[in-house]
This record gives structure tokens, sequence and C-alpha cells, in this order.
């Protein structure tokens, strides 16, 4: 039920990956809203020797179908890259989820790595439209610089599932 409204449940995903856009900004120096939904990210941002990407596809030598992540940082002064890609299943389906999107950008990984000479990893955001996280979440999300809160992070997915709730059941 909570995925029929397919256009809200884009929005609760573009909100928790705003949200992380909008933590990675402020860790940079970047002078963002106060609030963050009230946060508009930029599809590229180039702060000093660091570049992230907003939902920008990457450009390869070779031809990769999964080749847009929701959010790319990369720092070239200490050679790390970083795709971060969140997704806000049934609370069932968080661990497949979060295995679904390491596998699914597993090649760009690889061919980021060759292409820029970076060390980079693909981190998953996975929190169920219920709150629900995997055990493995905090270890993925305290690599994202400026350390996005859990708790705000599972905070913004039950208030957009709440939304879609009051939105199905009227």
């Amino acid at each position: 039920m909570l995925h029929t409204c397919s256009d809200k449940y884009t929005h609760r995903h573009n909100k928790v990956a705003a949200y992380i856009h909008w933590i990675i900004c402020r860790e940079l120096g970047v002078q963002v809203q106060d609030k963050y939904y009230e946060h508009v990210p930029e599809k590229v941002l180039n702060i000093n020797d660091t570049v992230v990407l907003w939902d920008v596809p990457i450009i390869r030598d070779r031809t990769i179908l999964t080749n847009r992540p929701d959010l790319v940082f990369h720092d070239k002064k200490n050679s790390i890259c970083l795709l971060i890609d969140v997704s806000v299943p049934d609370d069932n389906n968080i661990s497949a989820k979060e295995v679904e999107k390491i596998s699914k950008y597993k090649d760009l990984e690889i061919e980021i790595s060759r292409m820029w000479n970076t060390k980079t990893k693909v981190v998953p955001v996975v929190v169920g439209a219920l709150g629900m996280l995997t055990k493995g979440h905090s270890n993925f999300i305290k690599l994202i610089p400026g350390h996005p809160s859990t708790n705000e992070v599972q905070k913004i997915a039950l208030l957009g599932t709440a939304h879609i709730l009051r939105k199905v059941l009227g």
C-alpha cells in the first residue's frame, strides 16, 4: 500500500537524499539553509578539491548501465570517492535492498577507481518505510562526511510514510 503513490515515494526518497546532501555541504563549509527541509541540492558543487554531484550520470570510458547514484562525493586531495545511494523500501526488504545497492554499483565503483585513480566505495543509505535499519547501517552512515544523524534519516522516512498514508487513506 505504501508504494502505490510513486511520486510521494520519490519525494520521500529525495528528502532523505537532500538531507544527506545538506549535511555534506555543511561539513564542506558551503552556506546552506538553516533547515535541511528547505535545502535544494545543486547538481554539481566544486569546493576546493572536492566535488559533490546530485543525481548526475557519471561519464565513463566503457558502458555501465548503472551510472547514476543519488550522490557522489569525490575528495580529490585524499583520493576518496563515495557513491551514495538512498532507498526507503518496505521494512521487510531493507537487508536485500542494501545488498542490491552494493552489487548494483559495483561495476561503477571499479570503473571510477580506475578512471579517477581513487579509493571508491558504494555507500547504501537504506532505511525502512517505518524506520527499520540494518545492522550495518551505522557503518555506512559514518563514512559520509558530516556524519548524518541516523535518527534524522529515520524521522524523514517516517514523516514521508505518514504523508503517503494520509493521502492513501484520505
